[in-house]
């Protein structure tokens, strides 16, 4: 029986769409143990996934080099006589610990300068157009892991799927005063990444107002960082619908948002962790696209609709808008998702 250790990303994204790589190793080998080391924020998505076995909780922050500690932490995990260890960022300070924990075999993609701390790097990560791939893609050996057509096509991949815990969904429900009796439409109007990939808030209004007006209830998910964009969102909406809108943003914990976006028909949201987190409970997902591209990291579902402007400066992928304008949100006019809730009877 295998045993394994990955160290994991940062992002909340980038760790949902992770699952596609335990997914795979344990098609290949249902008995492999799985452990992830990865930020304490991160523990309660990885016990949302069945395939991983232990969440270890990475002490330091995202930036932090450190290497005292991550030598006794690297150390600490000789014991545990892991096989070998996925090394999925890119940076020489995130190979450091299975190196110190003598793993035999350490894979990832060719990054800052790890040879050493790597045993079998990956040099052709360019060859492989989408993110999850690109995971999937360090399951295989390298000789077989050539482009993207080597895996067979983003279709044939395992897309992440997260357990809603239904206890705790009603739990949270009651926590919040939220009650599942009307169909519920999710609104991610934050975006971690930068205003470049924030849809403005008069735009989520029209939505919302929408929704409000055909029987739905809005719910508004994020950080603390987002409460102003939601509560600017609240404040365009009608008198007589407001009661139907909850902003929940900076109030729940990321796995209680997990649980309620699980009770959500459908989620419209910015190119955003939330988004990957929607896709991955079964929501029906409109992904909104400003700087960025759904053909990098795309949510990973058959019920996802992507919406953006084709206006010749995008994607730039930039944080803020090199221009000035943002004419990639701005003239992304909020009848475009409003006909897609219309045309898939999401409302």
């Amino acid at each position: 029986m295998s045993k394994v250790l990955v160290i994991g990303p940062s992002w909340v994204g980038d760790m949902v769409m992770s699952q596609s790589l335990y997914q795979r190793l344990k098609e290949q080998e249902p008995d492999i143990q799985i452990d992830v080391l990865a930020p304490g924020w991160c523990k309660p998505i990885l016990e949302r996934m069945p395939q991983v076995r232990r969440a270890i909780e990475m002490p330091l922050g995202h930036g932090s080099f450190d290497l005292k500690t991550r030598f006794h932490l690297g150390r600490s995990l000789i014991s545990e006589q892991y096989d070998r260890a996925y090394v999925l960022p890119r940076s020489a300070k995130s190979a450091l610990v299975p190196f110190f924990a003598k793993i035999p075999k350490r894979v990832g993609w060719k990054g800052e300068m790890r040879y050493g701390l790597l045993n079998d790097i990956r040099p052709n990560r360019n060859d492989f157009q989408y993110m999850v791939e690109r995971l999937v893609a360090l399951a295989h050996p390298k000789k077989e892991m050539v482009n993207s057509a080597s895996l067979g096509g983003l279709d044939t991949l395992p897309v992440p799927k997260l357990v809603v815990d239904k206890v705790l969904q009603q739990a949270t429900l009651e926590k919040f005063d939220l009650s599942s009796d009307k169909p519920i439409l999710g609104l991610c109007p934050g975006a971690e990444f930068g205003p470049a990939k924030q849809w403005p808030a008069e735009k989520y209004a029209q939505v919302a107002q929408y929704a409000a007006d055909n029987g739905y209830q809005v719910w508004l998910f994020g950080s603390g960082k987002d409460k102003p964009i939601c509560e600017a969102i609240k404040a365009q909406i009608s008198d007589r619908q407001k009661t139907e809108l909850h902003v929940i943003a900076g109030e729940t914990s990321l796995i209680e948002a997990v649980d309620l976006l699980g009770a959500c028909q459908t989620v419209v949201s910015n190119d955003s962790g939330l988004m990957h987190v929607a896709a991955a409970v079964g929501c029906e997902v409109i992904g909104i696209y400003g700087s960025t591209s759904p053909d990098y990291t795309p949510p990973l579902s058959d019920k996802v609709h992507i919406v953006h402007t084709d206006i010749e400066c995008r994607p730039c992928f930039k944080r803020e808008c090199p221009l000035g304008h943002l004419k990639c949100l701005k003239e992304l006019d909020s009848d475009k998702v409003i006909s897609i809730l219309k045309s898939n009877n999401y409302l």
